[in-house]
């Protein structure tokens, strides 16, 4: 599975959104601020910015990182006012929330957020719990509202938590309020390290809470309650990550950057960091030192995909059908026999948001009889050899379907 094409893929092949709506961002010295900065990054990559697969990669991207930070330029208090109402089922001042009990909860609020370690976004499954007070309630509608204003910004998940539950606190003014986010990371290889670890895993996964007033003590009973509600969605106590750990285990670019140390990392190209700076200004971010090392950290990971004239060599192998295909025994050249491989990892970058997606490549060929099939190491390599590059799904295709045959002398394949 590659990430959520309705959160992550904005735009259109024509630069539109899928509901018609112009951003209207084109025109904007921002927007532009940024197209310049990420054809500096594509031209790091030894990429032709004018070709035609990647000549509105730029626009796309600006008007991607704009939607998506939309946060920064979006209030609380915008959004709250004029949400709040009279709580029924009162009794001696003290609310019952619709007589329905103390506690009211919205799960399963799906969001998605950029890591502010690496640029890369995650995807976010929000829970918000809140004990009414003062006699008055928010309309549900408005939870997820206001927990998408901080979703819309560079985020941590500690303290994308900790600023929804600060701001309902401050909005609603509530006994207490509760959050827990269920947060997912992409966890990308690098191109030396994917061929040597064939059981990588995909993604990091975090749990983190936040709480205020009567959920500010982690072991009060209004936790009790609220952790109740959500054990069938996985959410359980122990589960939860301290604040200390839940830096240490996020981000793979930050966690590989502490392990290495800085002695042990390549310098990132220049240029390319002073671009990523830049994009981060006219997001509307400052020089918070939490920010410091993410033009590195993304610069580091984008270098994966670099356009490089490598020559076409794995595993040991060159390309050819007397190096690879080896007889079993008594060979027929008239008899043809189905062999498959299935579901081979790929790891790539789309070329046109320069968003990362990756999932599985099932190969199907003919082989002539009593010849071995070609090893799955090797088939293996010519994936990743093809997924590491700026791509679109339909080109790694060929590009793989391609080799395998040139492999197999020309050959019928499927």
């Amino acid at each position: 599975m590659g990430l959520d094409g309705d959160h992550f893929c904005l735009e259109l092949e024509d630069g539109t959104k899928p509901s018609g709506n112009d951003l209207g961002l084109e025109k904007e010295p921002k927007t532009i601020a940024i197209e310049d900065a990420v054809k500096v990054l594509l031209q790091g990559l030894g990429e032709d910015v004018n070709r035609e697969g990647i000549k509105k990669t730029p626009l796309r991207v600006a008007k991607a990182l704009r939607e998506g930070t939309r946060g920064y330029k979006q209030k609380v208090k915008d959004i709250v006012q004029g949400a709040l109402f009279p709580e029924v089922g009162l009794r001696d001042r003290v609310g019952h929330a619709g007589g329905a009990g103390g506690l009211v909860i919205v799960r399963d609020l799906d969001m998605f957020s950029y890591c502010e370690s690496c640029l890369l976004p995650f995807q976010v499954k929000c829970h918000v719990g809140y004990v009414p007070s003062g006699e008055q309630v928010v309309g549900l509608s408005k939870l997820s509202r206001v927990a998408d204003i901080f979703a819309k910004r560079l985020q941590d998940p500690q303290r994308l938590a900790d600023e929804v539950c600060s701001a309902l606190h401050l909005g609603i003014n509530p006994a207490g309020v509760a959050v827990i986010l269920q947060c997912w990371h992409i966890h990308f290889p690098n191109l030396e390290s994917v061929f040597h670890d064939a059981k990588h895993q995909g993604w990091i996964t975090v749990l983190v809470s936040s709480g205020s007033g009567v959920f500010e003590n982690e072991n009060a009973d209004a936790w009790c309650d609220f952790l109740g509600l959500l054990k069938f969605r996985g959410v359980t106590a122990d589960r939860i990550l301290t604040r200390d750990s839940e830096k240490k285990s996020w981000c793979p670019s930050y966690s590989s950057s502490v392990a290495k140390g800085s002695s042990e990392l390549i310098a990132p190209n220049p240029r390319m960091v002073a671009a990523i700076a830049s994009i981060l200004g006219s997001l509307g971010e400052d020089s918070r030192k939490e920010l410091l090392e993410t033009p590195s950290h993304f610069v580091r990971w984008l270098m994966n995909f670099q356009n490089t004239e490598l020559e076409m060599k794995f595993n040991g192998f060159t390309c050819g059908i007397k190096d690879v295909l080896k007889p079993n025994g008594e060979c027929s050249h008239n008899h043809q026999q189905l062999h498959a491989e299935l579901s081979l990892s790929f790891w790539s970058q789309c070329e046109h948001h320069l968003l990362p997606f990756h999932g599985v490549v099932h190969i199907g060929y003919m082989c002539p009889e009593g010849f071995n099939p070609i090893e799955k190491s090797l088939l293996q390599s010519i994936v990743h050899f093809y997924g590491f590059k700026l791509q679109v799904q339909e080109r790694l295709t060929r590009q793989i379907a391609e080799t395998v045959s040139s492999i197999l002398g020309g050959e019928a394949w499927q």
